[in-house]
C-alpha cells in the first residue's frame, strides 16, 4: 500500500497566480495515489475514485488537482511543507518573520513585552490549514495574511489585553487556513491584510 503521506500533493498557496500554475506529470501521479489510498481505506467508493483519476490525468493546473484531495484526511499534506514546527519567543525584543519562507503546519508565538509580526504575504504554504498559537503577556503579535486567506480563532482566551481579526472578505476557495488559538493578557493580538505601503514594497521587489 502505498505510503499516502510521503505523496508530493500540489496545493495552491492562496494566490490566483499559484493556482494558475501548470501541473507536472509527478503532480498529476501524486494526486492519483493519494485517490487509491482513500479508495482502499473506502472513503471514496470505486465509481470516485474513477472519476476522479479522470479528473487528475487530464488537470492541467494546480488549481484542477487541489479539489481533488481536498476533503481527504492525507490530502493537504506535503513533503515540501517544513514538519519542524516554527517557534518565535521574544522576552523584550521585536521578532519579524517575513519575506519567502516556508509555512509548517504548526507555528508558536509567545511574546512577554516585546512585539512579534508573522507575515504570510510572500511565504509558500503548502498545507490546507496552518495551526498559529499565540501567547501575548505584555507584548504584541500581528499576523498578516493574503486576501484570500482565511483566518479562524478558536478557543482564544483574552483577558486585560485585545484580539482583532479584520481579515474577513470571503476566503478563496482551496486557500490556506489559519486556525488561531492561545491567549492575550496585557498584549494585543492583531490579524490583517497587508497595508499599502508593505504591498509596495513586495511590488518594487517583485519588478
Amino acid at each position: 500500500m502505498t505510503d499516502a503521506s510521503r505523496a508530493p500533493v500540489p496545493r495552491p498557496d492562496g494566490s490566483g497566480d499559484a493556482q494558475q500554475l501548470r501541473a507536472s506529470d509527478a503532480d498529476r501521479e501524486a494526486v492519483a495515489e493519494v485517490l487509491r489510498e482513500a479508495a482502499g481505506e473506502g472513503r471514496i467508493d470505486l465509481a470516485e475514485l474513477e472519476e476522479r483519476l479522470e479528473r487528475a490525468y487530464t488537470a492541467k493546473t494546480y488549481g484542477e488537482l487541489a479539489p481533488l484531495t481536498g476533503d481527504l484526511p492525507d490530502g493537504g499534506r506535503s513533503p515540501g511543507a517544513p514538519a519542524e514546527p516554527l517557534v518565535l519567543r521574544t522576552g523584550a525584543g521585536d521578532i519579524v518573520h517575513t519575506g519567502h519562507w516556508e509555512v509548517p503546519r504548526q507555528i508558536s508565538a509567545a511574546s512577554k513585552m516585546g512585539n512579534i509580526r508573522i507575515d504570510f504575504s510572500a511565504a509558500v504554504c503548502r498545507v490546507s490549514e496552518v495551526s498559529l498559537e499565540v501567547k501575548a503577556a505584555m507584548g504584541n503579535v500581528t499576523v498578516v495574511v493574503p486576501r484570500g486567506w482565511s483566518v479562524r480563532t478558536q478557543g482564544m482566551r483574552v483577558y486585560v489585553g485585545s484580539l482583532r481579526n479584520r481579515a474577513v472578505d470571503p476566503p478563496t476557495p482551496g486557500a490556506p487556513t489559519v486556525v488561531l488559538t492561545g491567549s492575550t493578557a496585557l498584549g494585543d493580538v492583531r490579524v490583517r491584510y497587508p497595508n499599502r505601503w508593505e504591498l509596495f514594497k513586495r511590488r518594487g521587489r517583485d519588478v
